[in-house]
């Protein structure tokens, strides 16, 4: 673009440029034309010889001798101007690529038609466009970014539309049938498009049929492209924190992810789920929309099963390492996948609690594993840790080792906590299901609560006094719940016939005590009770008390002639034994 020089002299650049190609010099200019910055003292008569636009304005200025003429508003600017000027004096220049776009619609301002002039700048434009431009994909790609700057005119002329038609349908081949190596490298050139342009060519595609994966490809190639700092530097000099959120870089950064996020194909499995966790980041980051946010997280729910420890840890710290970033993400998203995976169980009329799937269990280990890294933050709460540990079903850990080294490294990190503290970080995980070298490692660690400490000794004990293998054991975990269960009953029913035993007992000093008045009214009692013919007997309390002293009598089974079948019947009741104390 020629600019103003400062002097005495007025005389821009383009005028020095232009003078050296105009033939007739010999006669003086008569017309200065205006475009932007840029001056060019032209002549009239070679500009309306083939300018139909310029010389409406000749004819229909209200000056008697016109000699400026302001064009600034035409397409291309100074530079595409000259060439249409050099073409007005019969100057030889070339026509390429990259201007042919320009040209054409220069002329289409100039009206430089073959409706005016034969053989115009029209003419010559449309015959380079369809024989050269757009006869390979590099050429329309190229057209299609030169357009950028030449709208709405070039969308009027259906230039656009011609290189959008072009480009998808020599890339849809290019991508069935590779022409050179590698086979995306059309990719590459695709990616100098700006967003809006490179969003009509995807949906293009995709209203063609493309796979799902040619798609892919082009999206993530363009993300990496214009959001490399964001998306491919992991080390964190690419992205300034320092920046601010409404700064033109961010503003600009925030539109370039939405778009892209918007462009992605509805196939959920198509885009590689470390790729999505990288726009994810970088989503929140730049703050973008809850909208954008909601729709990666839901993608990368649904493929979780193909997650590494790496692309979560990805999610949840800045990027340059130091602390936590986004741990609620995380959260929803496995979150998410549960809940497809129940909804699945349920669907196949399965028990999810009973068994998980293999996806589900694969789930399980990395979030453990996950669990373990993230631990070491001294700023990670105890309700986010449980939170995200006790998203995992407990029938997708066989074993509790991972989440035990998870518990353990998080104990370690936070030194302060106190018992009750250190019980709900442990609450987690079942002590139970440890294998035999976490349960002895668990025995001998001193940040442990007493509580799960006790629990590895008890199952210890139960294994050796049983002496099942330890394999075998490993599958009676909730067998031995149910044991210990059955323990704490029968001991609280002794207990409940101890308290019985010792009540008789005082209910029997009672009666030594009071006397024979009280064996008398015992004794009547038992003869009315004897007497009363074909009526049930009234259970007393010491029936009661022999009833449940029965179950502790250990030869029940083997002797029928015990106290319960002494009969009363020869007892004379009217005289009062000897042995006045004695109720025998």
């Amino acid at each position: 673009m020629a600019s103003s020089v400062k002097g005495n002299s007025r005389l821009s650049i383009a005028m020095e440029r232009t003078g050296q190609w105009i033939f007739s010099q010999e006669i003086p200019s008569d017309v200065m034309v205006e475009v932007g910055e840029a001056n060019f003292s032209l002549h009239k008569f070679m500009l309306v010889a083939k300018s139909n636009h310029i010389r409406k304005l000749v004819l229909e200025s209200t000056e008697p001798d016109l000699t400026r003429i302001n064009l600034s508003d035409i397409p291309g600017g100074p530079e595409t101007f000259e060439k249409a000027a050099k073409f007005c004096y019969g100057v030889n220049f070339e026509i390429t690529v990259q201007n042919v776009a320009a040209l054409r619609c220069a002329a289409e301002y100039l009206e430089m038609t073959d409706k005016y002039c034969d053989n115009n700048l029209t003419g010559r434009t449309e015959d380079f466009l369809t024989q050269v431009a757009l006869s390979s994909l590099s050429g329309a790609i190229v057209v299609l970014k030169s357009c950028e700057e030449l709208l709405p005119i070039a969308e009027d002329l259906k230039i656009v539309h011609r290189c959008v038609d072009v480009a998808t349908s020599k890339a849809s081949i290019e991508a069935s049938f590779p022409s050179r190596t590698p086979t995306n490298w059309w990719t590459e050139e695709l990616a100098i498009l700006d967003v809006e342009f490179f969003g009509r060519f995807i949906t293009a595609m995709k209203l063609r049929g493309a796979k799902s994966l040619i798609v892919a490809s082009a999206i993530i190639t363009y993300a990496e492209k214009w959001l490399r700092d964001l998306v491919r530097d992991h080390s964190g000099t690419g992205a300034n924190s320092a920046v601010s959120n409404d700064s033109a870089l961010r503003i600009r950064q925030r539109e370039l992810l939405e778009a892209i996020v918007s462009l992605l194909p509805s196939e959920k499995a198509a885009l590689p789920i470390n790729f999505l966790c990288c726009l994810l980041r970088s989503a929140t980051f730049v703050k973008a929309s809850s909208a954008c946010k909601t729709e990666l997280e839901k993608r990368i729910s649904v493929i979780l099963e193909h997650v590494t420890v790496d692309d979560l840890l990805v999610l949840s710290f800045t990027y340059d390492g130091e602390r936590l970033f986004d741990l609620e993400s995380v959260r929803k998203i496995i979150s998410g996948f549960v809940e497809k995976e129940q909804s699945v169980a349920v669907f196949n009329a399965g028990d999810f609690r009973a068994v998980c799937s293999a996806a589900m269990v694969r789930v399980g280990k990395t979030v453990d594993a996950y669990l373990g890294e993230i631990a070491t933050c001294v700023d990670l709460s105890i309700s986010k840790f449980n939170g995200i540990a006790n998203l995992v079903p407990k029938g997708a850990r066989k074993v509790d080792d991972d989440l035990y080294r998870a518990v353990d490294i998080y104990l370690k990190a936070h030194p302060n906590l106190d018992e009750i503290e250190r019980e709900k970080v442990c609450s987690v995980m079942d002590a139970l299901k440890l294998s035999y070298e976490a349960r002895v490692h668990a025995s001998q660690n001193k940040r442990l609560p007493v509580q799960i400490v006790l629990h590895a000794l008890y199952y210890d004990q139960l294994k050796l006094r049983s002496g099942v293998d330890e394999n075998e054991m490993m599958q009676d975990a909730v067998t031995t719940r149910s044991q210990v269960q059955q323990d704490v009953s029968l001991a609280r029913e002794n207990e409940s016939l101890r308290t019985e035993l010792l009540r008789m007992k005082m209910y029997i000093s009672d009666l030594q005590k009071s006397g024979p008045a009280a064996k008398g009214s015992l004794g009547a009692a038992t003869t009315s009770s004897g007497k009363g013919g074909g009526g049930p007997r009234k259970g007393t309390f010491f029936s009661s008390v022999s009833k449940k002293l029965g179950k502790l009598n250990p030869f029940k089974q083997g002797s029928k002639d015990d106290t319960s079948n002494i009969m009363d019947e020869g007892v004379d009741i009217t005289k009062p034994r000897r042995r006045r104390f004695s109720i025998s």
